[in-house]
């Protein structure tokens, strides 16, 4: 790593960490590479920023091994530019600067788990339709298996995949709930869902959509979730926010946790957002609202197709 900016505070992990990522490109350089753009020219035209200043922030997180680069065209020589584990570790962080942003600059500084209709946050999650979703693999935790399973793909090889997110679900036996947890507003309700869910999976199936459940929390407390509310599909587990960083998804911070707020993706097969429901104000009521897009979308693609 370079040692260039590193005279001051030499014992200080803060001003240490600054002196790698503490210009501003370089954090939005890995914001973009963690949301799936890989390479120059499309890392250049989503940033709007100059082909050297680019190059420079390039290499220099090449140089601090927080990214690698890969040849993808060998003549002339081509790279395309992914997060090292050291990179990934950052991941946290651009969460944490995401949910102050939101709550302190851009909000009035309230704790919630949920979003006004009108909000900047709100029409940035909405924004994510015609977005395509990263390839990822992500711990999946199915009922009564507290070991932890292999990891899934959040989109299913299906036409269509449910996704939906939510801040927390715990079995009677497992402590989880924070003090306060029910004072926070958007919260309440997540066994609900995932029951309603489970309840009419088999409209779901008919459409030919899978469904998975999303939190931060561990495997092992989604399984034993899941074994006691009888969850017959995986839930996944974004304990290293590899999906809420890729997407953007929003969160709060609990008990010393990142936790996703409750909203809904629809998928496609291409792993494209074909629909979002952000806010849900009404988690139950939320599942009739997934089947509506699924509904919704596909009529769209059979009016293509006859267009065609």
């Amino acid at each position: 790593m370079r040692n260039s900016s590193r005279a001051v505070d030499p014992d200080c992990s803060i001003a240490q960490a600054l002196a790698v990522v503490g210009d501003w490109w370089t954090l939005l350089v890995v914001r973009d590479v963690a949301g799936g753009t890989h390479r120059f020219d499309e890392l250049r035209d989503a940033l709007g920023i100059s082909r050297k200043v680019l190059a420079e922030r390039l290499a220099a997180l090449v140089g601090d091994g927080i990214l690698e680069k890969r040849l993808y065209h060998p003549h002339p020589p081509r790279y395309s530019y992914h997060l090292t584990p050291t990179g990934s570790g950052l991941l946290p962080v651009l969460v944490a600067l995401q949910d102050w942003g939101s709550r302190y600059v851009m909000g009035d500084g309230a704790l919630s788990a949920t979003s006004s209709t009108d909000s900047a946050e709100t029409r940035r999650v909405h924004a994510l339709v015609g977005t395509r979703v990263p390839e990822t693999v992500l711990p999946a935790a199915f009922s009564g298996d507290r070991r932890g399973a292999p990891g899934v793909d959040p989109v299913a090889g299906t036409p269509w995949t449910v996704l939906y997110c939510f801040p927390g679900a715990y079995a009677p036996d497992v402590q989880g709930y924070p003090p306060g947890w029910g004072e926070i507003p958007g919260v309440a309700g997540c066994t609900l869902e995932s029951c309603t869910y489970r309840d009419r999976l088999s409209e779901f199936e008919e459409r030919g959509a899978r469904v998975y459940g999303v939190s931060t929390q561990r495997p092992d407390q989604l399984a034993a979730f899941g074994e006691h509310a009888r969850i017959p599909f995986p839930l996944l587990s974004d304990a290293d926010l590899h999906l809420t960083t890729s997407l953007r998804l929003p969160t709060f911070r609990a008990a010393g946790t990142d936790r996703l707020k409750r909203l809904t993706l629809l998928l496609d097969g291409e792993r494209t957002v074909r629909g979002v429901l952000y806010p849900v104000p009404d988690p139950a009521g939320s599942v009739g609202d997934a089947l509506a897009l699924v509904d919704e979308a596909a009529a769209g693609n059979r009016s293509r197709i006859a267009a065609d």
